[in-house]
């Protein structure tokens, strides 16, 4: 009787749980209900949407970053795992602390790139627009190896 009180209580408990999520953070979106904006840590022409949570707070978040054609941003770091899905387009990353073309990988639609806290790396777009999808745990922010190359420094 007592294991079957204790799972009874489990379950009300991963119920309540469940049910809190489904009623108040559903979401369904669709891309014309994404509005995307500048954002001050991108180079001008980047844009971007935030789809849910908050960078600056602890907790997941998700975003969606527009890239221009011949698109970089420069090499930098995150003070936290991120996760970066190419979504539509080609993006390029590099690894280290100085831009480097010659090297990379191409990553298209439905790459991904994960990347481990304050690892430094870089990207760039070639001809297209590229969506990209980023998916961490803030507090995030970007952390650019020179510090010259951060434009809310300018």
């Amino acid at each position: 009787m007592r294991v079957g009180l204790i799972a009874a209580m489990l379950l009300a408990f991963t119920s309540s749980a469940f049910a809190h999520d489904a009623k108040h953070d559903a979401k369904e979106l669709t891309n014309a209900d994404m509005t995307y904006v500048d954002h001050p840590a991108f180079p001008k022409g980047a844009t971007y949407v935030l789809l849910h949570g908050d960078p600056d707070k602890e907790g997941l978040f998700i975003l969606r970053v527009k890239f221009p054609p011949n698109y970089v941003v420069p090499p930098h770091t995150h003070p936290v795992f991120e996760s970066v899905t190419v979504m539509s387009g080609a993006m390029w990353s590099g690894m280290g602390e100085t831009v480097d073309k010659t090297g990379g990988k191409k990553l298209g639609a439905g790459g991904l790139l994960l990347l481990p806290a304050n690892h430094a790396h870089y990207v760039w777009t070639q001809d297209e627009e590229t969506i990209i999808q980023v998916a961490a745990n803030g507090p995030f922010d970007l952390i650019y190896i020179n510090p010259e190359d951060d434009p809310r420094k300018k």
